[in-house]
């Protein structure tokens, strides 16, 4: 991503869109291109827009992030999304990590977190606020169904097997794409079959297979980095 990365707010409270927006734009370096409070305008202006990163709150009134973040895929938009929330819940975040969102921050973070965090989500991170750091550990042991028969693991093709692994240190498929040198479009193939073949329904439950699976020294090193602030 070259020059300022672009990003839309959809906050219901104006005080807090006019905060971030200040603190992105004059500290991080950033280019607000909206801030929305009403989700049905955000949506509008995610197609007018076209932003490297949308940022959204749990809370938006009488609906809430991740029904906006539904939205958002149904129409076709594969923006990466942060959500940036007061909602320290497990169930929270869990409910959001499996949605698809890149990362999960907390507005009680430090300025200079929040700004290296967006940033890490920007280069192709998933983020979790450090704070959540416990709780997502519990969210990935929740998530396993126990050890997975070695069936699983010799269905997947040498090329899966090594998507998995990038999947596993929480990169996107543009970033995976680009480190295997093939097209988006076929990493994201590569991800459907995988999800597919070994019964997943997400990137972080991902990592818990690699890991616990032991399939390789890199793939349990990236799943247990992905027990930590750094996922």
């Amino acid at each position: 991503m070259t020059g300022k990365t672009r990003v839309m707010l959809v906050d219901d409270h104006a005080l807090c869109r006019s905060g971030l927006t200040e603190l992105l734009e004059h500290r991080g370096n950033m280019s607000v291109v909206a801030a929305e409070g009403e989700p049905v305008k955000a949506l509008i202006k995610l197609r007018e827009t076209q932003p490297d990163l949308l940022v959204l709150d749990m809370r938006l009134g009488d609906t809430d992030g991740l029904s906006v973040l539904r939205q958002v895929r149904a129409a076709g938009i594969e923006t990466p999304v942060v959500m940036l929330t007061m909602s320290d819940s497990e169930e929270d975040m869990a409910s959001a990590l499996r949605a698809g969102v890149r990362g999960y921050l907390l507005k009680d973070m430090e300025p200079e977190e929040v700004i290296d965090a967006i940033n890490r989500v920007a280069r192709g991170e998933l983020v979790v606020a450090s704070a959540m750091t416990l709780k997502l550990a519990q969210v990935l042991q929740a998530g396993s169904n126990g050890p997975v028969k070695g069936a699983l693991v010799a269905s997947l093709t040498e090329r899966e097997r090594q998507v998995l692994e990038h999947v596993a240190r929480g990169q996107s498929n543009k970033v995976i794409a680009q480190a295997l040198d093939i097209s988006h479009n076929t990493v994201k193939l590569h991800v459907r079959h995988i999800m597919d073949k070994l019964g997943l329904r997400s990137r972080v439950e991902a990592a818990v297979f690699a890991f616990e699976n032991q399939m390789s020294h890199e793939g349990k090193k990236a799943a247990a980095d992905a027990k930590t602030a750094r996922f």
